[in-house]
């Protein structure tokens, strides 16, 4: 994700439900003459169900065909009308996006909700989470890496000059390394998976493309060493509350040679419609709570009026107590800390011009 000293970018997901108005909308705000922001394919869940997180990527898998049932996304034998329905809206995306991005060169960013949270939604035919049998799990991770190589080969020929960034987003990760998801029953929990076993079923989804990696947690707890250890290019965390600790952790992670994407911009009320608890996701890789009087737009929200001057005082206060100087701030992306689905339309707008503006005023610190 090289070009401009620090980037900009969005998490995914875009509140509407016109994916044009989204697609386009993103394009005029991060494909700027400066080279500052890194432009991004929205999710546009309001649509509904095969636009939301889980239904995007269970669309993309392969061989292993789902359903929409009272409980949830389910594996079943044939694929129905929620199948075919996912494949429409996955098609609607692309057409969308050759028409916007007609002749553009540079790096673009698609996300896919990764192997753990799919899992952690997917059930079984018997009704339990997909997570809970490991031979399922083992032909998810196959299966989803599959799709993301097709996915990744589709938008590079829709889109010839597009450099492809695939960003992976796990917001259910910590509640599969803690063992902490309840059961179909919801009398037990599901045991947690092995870290290793987490860190190879990452690294192989990653692995499905050969261009630049991003993995997203918006857990304030993301397993920093776990998530380096999958061979990510890049971590994209919330750094909006981070302690001492967790920054000489990310001040590792810059050492080690995995790029950050700071969320640094807060999006206010992070949702739990995704298994994971308070932090987690709500509805498209943590899209965020509704804006009120402190959302975006209004004072002391995370677009609103001096959100940029608070977002560069937090990176480079954190970055200070790192032991991090100015001249590590290359190559640093910049972004709210999850997606924007439940910001009204101009919320959304106002959120990302704070992240470039952030990204501006960051490159301003490094040495010429």
């Amino acid at each position: 994700m090289s070009g401009a000293t620090v980037r900009a970018t969005g998490i995914g997901s875009w509140p509407g439900t016109s994916v044009r108005e989204a697609v386009r909308t993103v394009r005029d705000l991060l494909v700027d003459g400066e080279g500052v922001g890194l432009p991004h394919l929205p999710e546009t869940p309001a649509r509904g169900p095969g636009a939301d997180i889980i239904g995007r990527a269970a669309g993309l898998l392969v061989d292993l065909p789902v359903d929409l049932q009272p409980s949830g996304w389910r594996l079943v034998d044939r694929p129905g009308r929620d199948a075919a329905r996912t494949r429409a809206l996955h098609r609607e995306d692309l057409d969308e996006l050759v028409e916007a991005y007609d002749g553009y060169t540079g790096s673009l960013k698609v996300q896919v909700a990764g192997p753990w949270t799919l899992a952690a939604s997917l059930r079984l035919t018997r009704g339990e989470r997909l997570v809970s049998d490991p031979g399922a799990t083992a032909d998810l991770v196959a299966s989803l890496a599959d799709g993301v190589a097709g996915y990744v080969r589709d938008v590079r020929r829709l889109v010839p000059g597009a450099d492809v960034v695939l960003q992976v987003d796990e917001p259910s990760l910590i509640a599969v390394l803690e063992g902490s998801l309840p059961t179909s029953s919801g009398y037990g929990r599901v045991r947690s998976v092995d870290p290793q076993a987490v860190v190879r079923g990452l690294a192989s989804v990653l692995a499905a493309h050969d261009g630049a990696t991003v993995v997203h947690c918006c857990h304030p707890s993301a397993p920093l060493p776990l998530l380096r250890a999958t061979g990510a290019g890049a971590l994209s965390v919330d750094v909006t509350a981070a302690t001492p600790a967790r920054w000489e952790s990310l001040a590792a992670t810059l050492e080690a040679g995995t790029g950050l994407v700071a969320g640094c911009l807060a999006t206010e009320g992070s949702g739990t419609d995704l298994p994971g608890g308070p932090g987690g996701p709500s509805g498209q890789g943590g899209q965020g709570g509704p804006s009120g009087p402190g959302g975006p737009g209004g004072q002391g929200g995370p677009g609103g009026p001096g959100a940029d001057v608070r977002a560069r005082a937090l990176v480079l206060e954190g970055f200070e107590r790192a032991g991090l100087g100015a001249g590590d701030l290359v190559d640093l992306v910049v972004s709210p800390t999850c997606g924007l689905a439940a910001l009204t339309p101009e919320g959304a707008r106002d959120v990302v011009r704070a992240a470039l503006d952030t990204a501006r005023r960051l490159a301003e610190e490094v040495p010429s």
